[in-house]
């Protein structure tokens, strides 16, 4: 399970058109939010799952975040609860582990290679005191 300094933020905005659904449509990332906390819960796990509403990638649900304090934060697209679950945790346990938030490429499940949708750095460290 990924402990340390990670969260995973999950986009809950978007949702995808489902004709065999009552209401036309699914919300995928509420899915994949509840799915992930479960996940992380039933393993003793306390990495915070946050659901967020729009990551301004609405042509790639779902999608997620993954962000530490003084770490780089990684946009992933194209995800789905069922089939890339446990590539979201061991992707984030690695994230939690690295000094910076870079996980090596071959250390990257197949998902997190193909879906990287940014990488952002982190803000600089500023010191007590002074102004932004």
């Amino acid at each position: 399970m990924p402990e340390g300094d990670v969260t995973i933020f999950v986009c809950v905005a978007c949702r995808r058109a489902r004709a065999d659904l009552p209401d036309g449509f699914d919300e995928p990332g509420k899915t994949l939010a509840e799915a992930l906390r479960e996940r992380i819960a039933g393993a003793g796990g306390a990495t915070p799952v946050e659901t967020v509403d729009c990551l301004a990638v609405c042509d790639r649900p779902c999608t997620v975040a993954l962000a530490g304090d003084g770490k780089w934060t990684y946009l992933i697209g194209d995800l789905d609860a069922e089939t890339h679950l446990d590539e979201i945790v061991g992707a984030a346990a690695s994230f939690a582990a690295s000094a910076n938030g870079i996980v090596p490429w071959k250390d990257r499940p197949a998902s997190f290679r193909k879906g990287v949708v940014a990488r952002v750095p982190p803000l600089p460290a500023r010191q007590q005191g002074s102004r932004p």
